[in-house]
Parts: C-alpha cells; sequence; structure tokens
C-alpha cells in the first residue's frame, strides 16, 4: 500500500513539474517584433524626455523651447525665489539693458520676452564670438562644445562665466542658486541649430 501511494505521489510531482516548466516556456517565449526596436528613446528624444518637454527637433525652435522648459516649464507669468521673471527667467539687469523696465508688463507681454531672448541670444554671440569660433568641435570634460551649448550656457551664467569656462578647459565653472552649471548647460543644449542667431552687439527690440 506504501508503494501505491509513494508511486502516484511521484507521478503528481512530475506532473506538476512538468506542467510548470511548459508554462514557463510558454511565458517566455521569445517572438521577433518589429516595431519593438522602435520603443527604445533615441539621444535627443532622452534629453527632451529629461527636461519633460515634446520632442521638437534641433532646429532654433527646438532650441527656444528646450530652454524655456528648462527654465519655467515654458510659462510666462513665472518668477522664481530668486526674481527670475518669465519663461526664459530673466533677470531685471539684463532687462534693463534692453530699455525694459516693467516688470509686469514683461511678463504679461509674450512677444516681447521671445524677443528678449533672441536679443539676449544675439548679445551673447557677439560677446563670445571668439570664444565661439575656437572652442567649437573640441571637447572638454568628455563634452563636444557646440555653439548652442555656449549660448544655452551665457543664458544661464552670463557670457563672463562661459569664457571662464572655456578658456580654463572646464575648470572654472558657474553653478546657478538651484545648482544647474555651465557644464550641465552644455551637454543638455549640445547640437541645436542656431545659425538663426545673428551676433549683434546692441540688438534691437
Amino acid at each position: 500500500m506504501k508503494k501505491v501511494i509513494l508511486f502516484i505521489l511521484v507521478v503528481c510531482i512530475g506532473i506538476v513539474v512538468s506542467s510548470f516548466k511548459n508554462n514557463n516556456k510558454r511565458e517566455f517565449k521569445f517572438t521577433f517584433d518589429p516595431e519593438a526596436i522602435h520603443t527604445v528613446p533615441t539621444e535627443e528624444e532622452s534629453f527632451f524626455q529629461e527636461i519633460n518637454i515634446p520632442f521638437n527637433g534641433k532646429s532654433f525652435n527646438g532650441f527656444r523651447e528646450a530652454v524655456a522648459f528648462k527654465e519655467s516649464q515654458g510659462r510666462y507669468h513665472v518668477v522664481n525665489t530668486f526674481g527670475y521673471l518669465g519663461k526664459y527667467q530673466f533677470g531685471k539687469s539684463t532687462l534693463k539693458r534692453f530699455n525694459i523696465h516693467n516688470a509686469q508688463e514683461f511678463l504679461n507681454t509674450p512677444e516681447l520676452q521671445e524677443d528678449a531672448f533672441v536679443a539676449l541670444c544675439s548679445v551673447n554671440k557677439w560677446i563670445l564670438r571668439k570664444d565661439i569660433k575656437r572652442s567649437v568641435g573640441k571637447k572638454i570634460r568628455g563634452i563636444e562644445i557646440t555653439e548652442s551649448g555656449i549660448l544655452a550656457a551665457a543664458h544661464l551664467a552670463g557670457a563672463g562665466n562661459v569664457k571662464k569656462y572655456l578658456r580654463s578647459h572646464g575648470k572654472s565653472t558657474f553653478k546657478d542658486g538651484y545648482g544647474s552649471s555651465v557644464h550641465h548647460y552644455m551637454k543638455l543644449f549640445s547640437g541645436f541649430d542656431t545659425s538663426f542667431i545673428e551676433a549683434n552687439r546692441k540688438p534691437i527690440l
């Protein structure tokens, strides 16, 4: 009797094990899906996911919107804890350079904010024109230097701090009050087409 019971147990265990193995084979069976190769984000898409905005490409418009979303999530009426204003987080001293003295009017005028961004890029491109010529295409601390990276970093830290970064080969780097650095902006905004921007010492809004 014991032998019969033991035999039945062995048979039952064998059935359970066999069933488990078959289930596992079905569960982990690999099937090729041609669409699956498109599910991994590209390097560009990963960048836009990092700053939580839709993919806009590497055009100047993509550059402008990428900077805006990094600065303020693209909101025109934002004033941060340090008093920086608008979609692109302008300081009041920078706005005065463009004869903008009414902060509330600036916040309420999207067209003025867009024009001010282009104007600041033009000024920074003029100030940094020699550094752009010398540095674009080179690598600093593993990052390829591009014009768009330089202009974005200048928007963050000012042209003077970008000069220090480039001329010290990355040893001198600025960080803002929230921890964003020239080095990070050089990497984050690399490779956009900013040829649209003309170097201009005194752009008119």
